[in-house]
């Protein structure tokens, strides 16, 4: 009789969070956000840049950038028709596909990434949703030495449900990546196999475990600046907002629908950071893909306007990276006083 009553209390808290988890990450986001997205946006670039600072400084006052490495820990066949990926089974692309890796050998890119300054470590996994038996626990695993390591971990394995998302929170995992990827609007017009709803209902998993989100989206994949501030704007909406947003600037792979696409203008990029970061003052904003299409100089006006987190290392997933040395370089050289000493054209 204890047990079933015991039954009926825990169902009856799960219903309470799946409730409560609704409540506090809609699908829709709210019209006054996106309206003062909107207004952001249209400023002129450098008063948007100056009302960034302003935000950045208050909540982030060391100005300090961290450093990330992204891992995939397994690699192509995935189902799913995203149009920017190489890895879906649908496209002829010529990445090599590759197996679940092996736990030693995921530590040993992690301690790689760790001896280079990265303080979180995320895996990456090309399935729909995580295969349930060995390999699902292979990634716990794989989570749990990255632990031991002393570094942050994140996965991003696909759609979740609650098991799985308790089980991820009980191996100590501190980040899932769930990007949306655009705008709801949007949405259906680069992927067709899910549905934005079904990616809100994992973010919803994600809360109800007290699994910090990752959570952000792709620039220039054809979507207009309306689609871009409706994608800040939900991601301001949500309560609370999500701790880390990953900014993708497009990289365009041949074999996929996107392959000829636009590049989006560098300024209009931006921008979007600027109001992201304005909107979501406490998020780690990570400048993430699509590094290898922006200039020195653009990227750091990208943590100028507020950005202060990248991947670092040679590869991100699928896509080419600068590396650990012109990272190591960039972040100091933005992060770190000018030593006049040792910089001979300014001693007289």
């Amino acid at each position: 009789m204890q047990h079933l009553e015991q039954d009926k209390r825990e169902k009856i808290q799960q219903e309470y969070c799946a409730d409560e988890a609704k409540e506090l990450i809609s699908e829709e986001y709210n019209e006054e956000l996106y309206l003062k997205a909107i207004e952001l946006y249209k400023k002129p670039f450098l008063q948007l840049l100056q009302d960034a600072a302003i935000v950045h400084k208050e909540h982030w006052p060391e100005a300090d950038i961290q450093r990330s490495a992204l891992l995939s820990i397994k690699t192509g066949s995935c189902p799913e028709d995203c149009s920017y990926c190489p890895q879906s089974a649908r496209y002829e692309t010529d990445i090599k596909k590759h197996p679940l890796m092996e736990v030693q050998d995921i530590v040993e890119k992690a301690k790689v990434a760790k001896e280079n300054g990265a303080e979180r470590f995320c895996m990456g996994a090309a399935w729909r949703k995580p295969p349930r038996g060995e390999q699902f626990e292979r990634v716990l695993e794989a989570i749990r030495e990255v632990k031991a390591l002393g570094m942050e971990a994140c996965v991003t394995l696909g759609l979740l449900n609650d098991e799985q998302s308790r089980k991820l929170k009980e191996a100590g995992l501190d980040y899932y990546n769930h990007n949306v990827d655009t705008s709801k609007d949007y949405y259906s017009k680069i992927i067709t196999t899910r549905k934005f709803k079904d990616r809100v209902e994992t973010l919803r998993n994600l809360r109800r475990n007290d699994i910090n989100i990752c959570c952000g989206g792709i620039l220039g994949m054809g979507e207009s600046a309306e689609d871009r501030m409706k994608l800040v704007a939900f991601l301001a909406t949500m309560d609370p907002q999500p701790e880390s947003i990953p900014i993708n600037f497009l990289v365009k792979f041949d074999g996929t629908p996107l392959e000829n696409q636009d590049d989006v203008d560098v300024l209009d990029f931006v921008r979007t950071i600027a109001v992201a970061r304005i909107l979501i003052p406490k998020a780690r904003l990570r400048l993430s893909a699509g590094r290898m299409n922006l200039s020195r100089e653009a990227q750091i006006l990208c943590l100028a306007a507020g950005a202060n987190s990248i991947f670092s290392g040679d590869i991100l997933l699928t896509s080419p990276l600068p590396g650990y040395s012109f990272d190591n370089k960039l972040i100091d050289d933005v992060t770190k006083p000018l030593n006049l000493l040792n910089e001979k054209e300014y001693v007289n």
